[in-house]
């Protein structure tokens, strides 16, 4: 592209330039012929009113003028050719003085037969001569006077002047290519910084950027440039996270069915090639029975995360109140079993939501409160505005979770103790379909903890009713 605009940028140049000399050469040419022109004309005038007087003189004294009209007219003849030029005098047709060195015959040019002048340009080989042709007035219009002026000289010049000025040309259009080389070099030099970086982002190398120089065009587009850029590597960086997490899913969900596959295989061999008692057959049965309700709810779990992503959410204003009491008599049982106390503060009158889905919120929040708690200590739930924003908090005092774990709690199938959810009976998937949950409502899950000191969970909403 760049040899293209060069070459094409150039020819135009070179043609533009040309084009101009020529016009110039051409009126340049016109202002010296025409030039000639007049000052052969002038030349003319002067010698045929000098002869005209001359012989206006010998007729007034009744001198025949006829016989020394030769001599009347050499000294006008010298006086042209210290000028380069010479006459020609003409009784009707019949030459009777000439000092052209016999150019000055009738047949070389046509005399006039009035009393206009008649100026030509003839060419004779190399040389061109301006020829001014009139008659005297009466009563000697008998007479013609013939003028030829050599212009060779002046035409050498006009052809020197135009040569000079296309050597000239061809100067200043060299310059020019070297000028244009140089600006189309650092004009193009973005779109080189630009193809080889897109080459290097192709290969994998996304953290390339431009260099941004000025506040011009090129400035601006270099910056469009980084800016996408920036975006290409966030999305490949999600694109890579997001394959990380489906592949961390799949071997945790892998781990996951390994445990009860190996249990239920184990146990069904048993009862089938062992001989053993009704007991034994019994707590096989009972082990079978376990890891399959595990199975299954891993299974009803992941559909309820598949749902999550895909369906609609009917969204409407709730009473917190009423969801609150809810959720307590759902988690009622499971807390008086380890002897944990459910407290429950309310000072937002209603939040807008789905009412299914935000009873599953809480209940998987305050689940693992409970799963994390010691028995004894309390699980507090909590509704307040902060700067007018709602917020619900699920506060216990239980295990922690340590610092570095924190922004992984949330990805499905994640221990933060690699035995703790077999022994609970979870299915690692709690937290998961708690963060799609919040993130359907368009709201905001923070987690904060310490070993030993409990955890926090909040949800900051951005719709309240």
């Amino acid at each position: 592209m760049k040899r293209r605009t060069f070459l094409m940028t150039l020819l135009l140049f070179l043609i533009t330039i040309h084009i101009g000399i020529m016009l110039i050469a051409i009126h340049t040419y016109r202002e010296t012929m025409g030039q000639a022109k007049e000052s052969s004309s002038a030349v003319h005038y002067y010698i045929s009113s000098g002869l005209l007087r001359d012989i206006t003189a010998l007729d007034s004294r009744g001198i025949d003028y006829k016989q020394g009209i030769a001599d009347l007219s050499q000294p006008y003849g010298i006086l042209a050719e210290n000028q380069k030029a010479g006459i020609a005098l003409y009784d009707n047709n019949t030459l009777v003085y000439s000092s052209l060195d016999g150019e000055g015959e009738s047949d070389l040019f046509e005399l006039p037969q009035n009393g206009d002048r008649r100026i030509t340009l003839k060419k004779n080989g190399d040389s061109l001569a301006v020829w001014v042709a009139g008659r005297l007035p009466e009563p000697y219009n008998n007479y013609a006077l013939v003028y030829r002026s050599d212009i060779f000289s002046t035409l050498h010049g006009w052809n020197r002047m135009k040569n000079t000025m296309f050597v000239v040309g061809l100067i200043i259009s060299g310059f020019l290519a070297i000028g244009l080389q140089l600006l189309l070099n650092r004009l193009f030099q973005p779109l080189r910084d630009i193809s080889n970086t897109s080459k290097r982002i192709a290969a994998g190398d996304y953290a390339t950027r431009l260099t941004i120089k000025g506040t011009d065009e090129l400035a601006a587009m270099a910056q469009s440039f980084n800016q996408m850029a920036d975006e290409i590597q966030r999305q490949m960086q999600e694109l890579v996270a997001t394959a990380e997490n489906k592949q961390l899913f799949i071997d945790n969900f892998a781990h996951e069915l390994k445990t009860p596959l190996t249990t239920i295989y184990g146990y069904a061999e048993y009862i089938q090639r062992a001989a053993i008692s009704d007991d034994e057959k019994h707590f096989a049965l009972e082990c079978i029975l376990s890891e399959s309700s595990r199975m299954q709810t891993m299974a009803y779990q992941m559909m309820e995360l598949a749902n999550l992503r895909s369906d609609q959410i009917h969204m409407e204003p709730l009473s917190l109140e009423d969801l609150f009491q809810k959720v307590k008599q759902a988690m009622l049982l499971k807390a008086t079993e380890k002897k944990i106390d459910l407290l429950f503060y309310c000072e937002i009158p209603k939040i807008y939501g789905d009412a299914n889905l935000l009873e599953s919120l809480f209940i998987n929040l305050i689940d693992n409160a409970i799963k994390a708690s010691n028995p004894g200590s309390p699980i507090m739930v909590k509704a307040f505005e902060y700067d007018e924003t709602p917020m619900i908090t699920v506060e216990d005092k239980g295990k922690g979770i340590p610092q570095k774990a924190l922004s992984q709690v949330t990805q499905p199938y994640y221990r933060v103790e690699k035995h703790r959810h077999r022994v609970d009976g979870g299915a690692g998937l709690g937290l998961a379909i708690c963060e799609q949950i919040v993130a359907r409502h368009k709201a905001k899950l923070a987690l904060t903890s310490n070993p030993g000191t409990g955890t926090t969970a909040t949800i900051t909403f951005t719709t309240l009713t």
